[in-house]
């Protein structure tokens, strides 16, 4: 069955379909439908299902509501209900619990080694230095006199009978977000600024949808980004 423009109702093919509104347009057929200007997806403010520029758009009119004194007494009553209700739920289900963490073998891994580096470290600043020069002159020789333990390249070196500290793996750092990747089906011809032209089976990454019938992405074999009619691509 072939498919018929919104606005001229006549066969609209692929090369010249816009799909906007929930309706089949031809392109030079997308206009407003007030003063007849030529719309694109940018510019373009529906109503109704159909396409109106900024001047022509209808101005919707909101409801007044009359604000008696009945009215005011019905809303502040309908406020304080809720609040009543919010603290009694507070108060029954929310006060005074503990949150409890669940506690699994990463979490209690990274409390191990907390614990190993706090006693490093407390061993460390217990230890009394020497109270005159002569005495602290002699421990600094003793200390540089002892043999070093030899580690592979890129390892620290370690003192005997000083613990290393203890190192904690650090989490992988986060993967480059990834988008829906399409292919072209047809040559298409950029015919605005903000378009893009493309070739048959031309790969479209990092891709955004618009509209229905409009995505943003990036022709992956020359690098130019912009709008892209959703008619002519794919997904890969």
């Amino acid at each position: 069955m072939s498919k018929k423009c919104a606005k001229c109702d006549k066969t609209v093919y692929p090369a010249e379909e816009l799909k906007c509104l929930d309706k089949i347009w031809h392109k030079t057929c997308f206009k407003c439908w007030e003063c007849g200007m030529a719309l694109t997806m940018k510019n373009y403010k529906g109503y109704d299902k159909l396409p109106y520029c900024t001047a022509h758009y209808p101005k919707t009119k909101a409801t007044v509501v009359a604000d008696t004194p009945e009215q005011r007494r019905l809303t502040q009553a309908s406020q304080m209900q809720s609040q009543v209700a919010y603290h009694a739920d507070f108060e029954k289900n929310i006060k005074g619990t503990v949150t409890s963490l669940p506690e699994d073998a990463e979490t209690k891994r990274v409390k191990e080694v907390a614990g190993v580096v706090s006693q490093a470290a407390y061993s460390r600043t217990s230890q009394s230095e020497p109270s005159d020069g002569f005495q602290r002159e002699e421990s600094y020789n003793a200390r540089s006199e002892q043999p070093r333990a030899y580690n592979p390249a890129g390892a620290r070196m370690v003192m005997p009978g000083i613990p290393a500290p203890a190192q904690v793996s650090q989490p992988p750092p986060p993967s480059a977000p990834g988008g829906v990747v399409y292919v072209a089906m047809y040559d298409y011809d950029a015919q605005d600024d903000d378009e893009v032209s493309f070739m048959e089976n031309d790969r479209i990454i990092n891709s955004e949808r618009v509209d229905e019938g409009w995505i943003v992405g990036t022709v992956q074999r020359t690098g130019r980004r912009g709008m892209i009619p959703a008619n002519y691509i794919e997904r890969a």
